[in-house]
């Protein structure tokens, strides 16, 4: 036995859930090689012990199919994630904490963020779902390569589309293609929790949620219906962005949403024949705007051509080209929020009970059909129209 020899035996061997073997994903990190007996050590990310025994399993299985005689596997995985502490109105209890990814306009790459931050969170070994709730652009089938799937049935549930390790489900991929929609903000709301209650998500460590530009129906349906742990915000360098975006951190604060950071889309050049970096667009402008909110700058993703070319087909960054710049800084910034998701349920978690609707149901609770309330609050105070933001 010869360490190329094992090393080969291992690429047999695929990290589950992915198409990936061990060893492409760099998880193999030491081999010792004693005449036919082998020993090797293997660093997952996933906390489920059922991934460590399938990869023991596989991993001696093949070795001994290699030659080895006696096979030692080493697993080193992280903790469990702690289970969420958060209270209040929860209609998909099966998930344990929902990431809100917004932006304050769109085409600022809110929802390439989504899906590379989600692929990012199930690389470190995380149960993650993806939800494309941007219902009048819903772009994520296509960047995960599975445009052209339906969901199947299963009773009166859709089971969620399985793609890169994370479950996923979108308008998009419910309607035909091209299909437009033309929907009043009530089938919105209506939409959003159906795609919370009627998905037959599994019990997932986190949902990501790619939600629609602005701040309107669906944000504040999403913000009533479950318990946000955390809001992102994505936006590029510009004034212009930055000033919505300012809105979208806004927003969070009304909604008790904590803001676990803002993406920098679009934050420089980097060119492919050379790998040098120009700031096209500005870079690092967000830092002010993070600080005026007390939070910080998650990531400043560059322009790169493998990032368009994920996107056009199919093959996010992230996993396809894991050794780029841009893979490396939304796999730092998913441990980032992971962390913070940790923090805030050791510390108790979020609820959503003071931002209960007390308007009738199917009216838009800041829309004019709202009955507005007196009109002489001060800075801080409800908006008047009965969302329960304050």
């Amino acid at each position: 036995m010869t360490e190329e020899i094992v090393k080969s035996a291992l690429s047999n061997v695929t990290y589950p859930g992915f198409t990936k073997d061990i060893v492409t994903f760099g998880f193999v990190k030491e081999i010792s090689v004693n005449g036919s007996d082998v020993s090797v050590t293997v660093d997952i990310t996933s906390s489920a012990p059922e991934v460590a025994q399938q990869i023991t399993d596989e991993a001696t299985a093949e070795l001994k199919r290699a030659g080895a005689a006696n096979v030692s596997i080493n697993i080193t995985a992280p903790k469990m994630p702690r289970e969420s502490s958060s209270k209040g109105k929860n209609i998909a209890p099966q998930v344990k904490n929902f990431i809100m990814v917004s932006s304050g306009k769109g085409g600022v790459g809110k929802s390439t963020s989504s899906v590379n931050l989600a692929i990012a969170l199930a690389m470190q070994g995380k149960k993650v779902g993806l939800l494309d709730a941007d219902i009048y652009g819903p772009n994520i089938p296509r960047m995960l390569g599975v445009e052209e799937v339906k969901p199947e049935i299963q009773g009166n549930k859709v089971l969620p589309l399985k793609a890169y390790g994370i479950e996923m489900m979108s308008m998009g991929s419910l309607m035909e293609e091209g299909q437009s929609l033309i929907w009043r903000g009530a089938m919105i709301m209506k939409a959003i929790e159906q795609f919370l209650r009627d998905i037959l998500w599994s019990e997932l460590d986190c949902l990501v949620i790619d939600m629609p530009p602005g701040t309107g129906d669906a944000q504040l349906t999403l913000a009533q219906s479950v318990p946000v742990t955390l809001g992102v915000t994505v936006t590029t360098p510009q004034t212009v962005s930055l000033d919505d975006s300012r809105r979208s951190l806004d927003m969070f604060k009304k909604l008790h949403i904590p803001i676990g950071g803002i993406v920098e889309n679009m934050s420089g050049f980097i060119a492919p024949d050379t790998g040098v970096e120009y700031d096209i667009f500005g870079k690092g402008t967000t830092a002010p705007l993070a600080k005026e909110f007390g939070t910080h700058i998650l990531a400043e993703i560059p322009i790169e051509p493998a990032v368009r070319i994920g996107g056009d087909e199919g093959k996010p960054v992230t996993y396809a080209k894991p050794e780029s710049e841009t893979a490396k800084r939304y796999m730092k910034a998913a441990e980032d929020i992971w962390a913070q998701i940790e923090k805030i349920n050791e510390e108790g978690g979020v609820d959503n009970m003071a931002i209960q609707p007390n308007t009738p149901p199917g009216v838009s609770a800041c829309s004019t059909a709202a009955a507005p309330q007196q009109s002489t609050q001060s800075s801080g105070e409800s908006c008047g129209t009965g969302c329960g933001c304050h």
